[in-house]
C-alpha cells in the first residue's frame, strides 16, 4: 500500500459543521493536528499496489489553493497514471471525484482505468430530477456529474458490498451521501478499513460521533454508519484510515467515554 498526503489545509474549526459545532469553534481540540480554533484539513489519496495492477482510492482535484498535488505525488512515488487500471469511488463529492476529470474540459484524467462506484450513488447523482432537490451549493456538482459520467464508458456500477479488486471489498456506509462506501482491504491476516468520509475529521466526529456535519446529506444515517463502522474496527482489531485523517493517515480506534479515540500509527 502506497500512501501520499496532499498538503495540509488550515480550515476553521466550525467549517462544514452545524451550529452545535460553530459554538465550540474557538475551543482547543484534543488533537495534535488541531490548534486554537483551526483544524489541519488533510486530503489523502491511497493507492493499492497489486502484482500487476494499480488502484487509486478516491482521486481529488484542486479545490483549495494549497492542494491538488496528486499528479506530482504520484510521479514522486513512481506511479504512471496511464498504467492505472482500476479506480474506486467512495462517493461523488467534489474532493473525491473532480480529480478524475480535467478542470476546464472534463476530459478523463485516467482514460484507461475502470471506475467502480456504488449503483445507489451513481443513480442518485445522475438522476435529472435530483437537481431541484439539492441545496443551491450542490446543484453545480450534480450538473457537472450529469454532463460527464453518462458519457464515459468506463464506469461500472456495483450493488451491495462486493469484492471489487483482489482483497478490496466495498462497505456500505450511507448518510454522508446516499451511496457512500468505505473500503475494506485484506491481505492474509492483515486488514485495513478505509473509512473515506464515514468518519471524516477524527478530532470532531470520531471523538464526538453524534456531531453532524452540514455535508452529511442524511445526518442521522451518517451517524449510524459512523458508529457501526467504528465499532466493527474495534471488534475486529484492525487498522483504520480516512481521507481526512491526520498524518500519517492511519491508526487504531478505541472507545473513549461516549465517543471514540484515534491513535495514529507511528512513522
Amino acid at each position: 500500500m502506497a500512501e501520499r498526503a496532499e498538503p495540509a489545509l488550515p480550515a476553521p474549526a466550525g467549517w462544514a459543521l452545524l451550529s452545535v459545532l460553530r459554538r465550540i469553534a474557538a475551543m482547543p481540540l484534543r488533537d495534535p493536528f488541531a490548534f486554537t480554533g483551526l483544524l489541519i484539513y488533510i486530503l489523502f489519496v491511497l493507492v493499492a499496489l497489486f502484482a500487476d495492477q494499480l488502484a487509486p482510492l478516491d482521486p481529488m482535484e484542486i479545490l483549495f489553493t494549497k492542494a491538488g498535488k496528486l499528479a506530482a505525488n504520484m510521479k514522486a512515488a513512481g506511479i504512471d497514471p496511464a498504467k492505472i487500471e482500476t479506480i474506486l469511488i467512495s462517493h461523488c463529492h467534489p474532493d473525491h471525484i473532480f480529480g478524475l476529470m480535467e478542470k476546464d474540459t472534463n476530459k478523463p484524467v485516467y482514460p484507461n482505468a475502470e471506475l467502480i462506484i456504488s449503483d445507489v450513488e451513481y443513480k442518485f447523482w445522475t438522476d435529472p430530477a435530483v437537481i431541484d432537490r439539492l441545496p443551491e451549493a450542490r446543484k453545480g456538482l450534480a450538473r457537472r456529474i450529469q454532463a460527464v459520467f453518462p458519457t464515459w464508458k468506463n464506469i461500472r456500477q456495483v450493488e451491495g458490498e462486493p469484492e471489487v479488486a483482489p482483497g478490496i471489498r466495498l462497505v456500505s456506509s450511507p448518510g454522508h451521501t446516499p451511496g457512500h462506501r468505505a473500503f475494506h482491504l485484506s491481505s492474509g491476516s492483515s486488514q485495513l478499513m478505509i473509512s473515506n468520509d464515514t468518519a471524516y475529521v477524527p478530532a470532531l466526529v470520531v471523538a464526538n460521533p453524534g456531531w453532524h456535519g452540514q455535508y452529511d446529506q442524511n445526518a442521522t444515517m451518517a451517524e449510524e454508519s459512523r458508529r457501526k463502522l467504528l465499532d466493527r474496527v474495534i471488534a475486529d482489531k484492525i487498522m483504520i484510515c480516512g481521507y481526512h485523517f491526520p498524518f500519517p493517515g492511519a491508526g487504531t480506534i478505541g472507545k473513549d467515554g461516549a465517543g471514540y479515540a484515534l491513535t495514529v500509527m507511528k512513522t
